[in-house]
């Protein structure tokens, strides 16, 4: 992994880390309760702060702070 996601700097409650299925960084995924099979790049490494579900997303999981 060459840059955090910025789930984990925010220190989003639903995210679970980052997958690597054979063990490199080629097949690399940042998941979490919302994204299982890999979280959308524009929200993992972009500006979207996911306050609200994208409109492909198959539950309403949305970025929630320990505080929250």
């Amino acid at each position: 992994m060459l840059l955090e996601p910025e789930c984990s700097k925010r220190d989003c409650i639903h995210f679970q880390g980052v997958d690597q299925p054979d063990g490199t960084e080629m097949t690399e995924r940042v998941i979490c309760k919302a994204f299982l099979d890999g979280i959308p790049n524009e929200i993992s490494y972009g500006d979207n702060l996911h306050l609200t579900p994208l409109p492909e997303q198959e539950n309403d999981i949305v970025f929630e702070g320990p505080d929250d």
